[in-house]
């Protein structure tokens, strides 16, 4: 895709995920307009801008999967406004593995390429879905979810908007397997033993 065209699409689903988000968002509600970095007496248009994700339009595609986020932490002047955003980048063949998003929603829209997604609701049920250019998908809050690339040949890149300003993401394979969770619990719960788990143990931790 041009890089015009993904920049034009960008913009344009960033006004609108905007003002869904903020009338959506599940965030408490601030009592100000806005709230202001602690102890600053004033601010100006700088505060309420972010550019950390320029790079983006003139960067290679990554060797993996890779996500850009403006959440609070990156931008402050989201505090209090219930929505963030993340640019995901996708290699050929990688996948966003199962996680979860405990403070908001998802909705996930595909700029380039295509993507297998799908999540699994509280009765382990699990939806899928294949999705082009130009597609919006959502991930309910809360729920286990992933994005898989399996595209041999082209990359992917998909932006998400989340209702809110910290949505926090918790990633099930490091969680479970590169904490300090007690081997024979995880085999235990995962019916195996604990020579597999320190397998996969150590798998995570060469990655870390």
């Amino acid at each position: 895709m041009a890089p015009n065209t993904l920049t034009l699409i960008f913009l344009l689903s960033l006004a609108v995920f905007s003002i869904t988000n903020v009338t959506k968002g599940s965030d408490p509600d601030i009592l100000t307009d806005f709230v202001a970095p602690p102890g600053s007496n004033s601010v100006d248009g700088t505060f309420f801008a972010f550019n950390g994700l320029r790079y983006i339009f003139d960067s290679d595609t990554p060797a993996t999967f890779n996500v850009s986020k403006a959440s609070m932490k990156e931008f402050p002047a989201l505090n209090g406004q219930s929505v963030s955003y993340a640019v995901l980048r996708y290699p050929s063949g990688s996948v966003n593995p199962t996680h979860t998003h405990p403070r908001a929603s998802e909705l996930l829209f595909v700029v380039e390429g295509s993507l297998e997604v799908g999540f699994v609701d509280t009765t382990n049920k699990l939806y899928t879905r294949s999705l082009q250019l130009g597609d919006m998908f959502i991930f309910p809050k809360g729920l286990v979810h992933y994005q898989y690339n399996a595209d041999a040949k082209n990359p992917a890149t998909a932006l998400s908007a989340f209702g809110s300003a910290s949505a926090g993401t918790v990633s099930l394979p490091a969680t479970l397997f590169n904490t300090s969770i007690d081997d024979t619990i995880l085999a235990t719960a995962f019916k195996t033993d604990v020579a597999t788990i320190q397998t996969l143990k150590a798998g995570f931790a060469a990655k870390a």
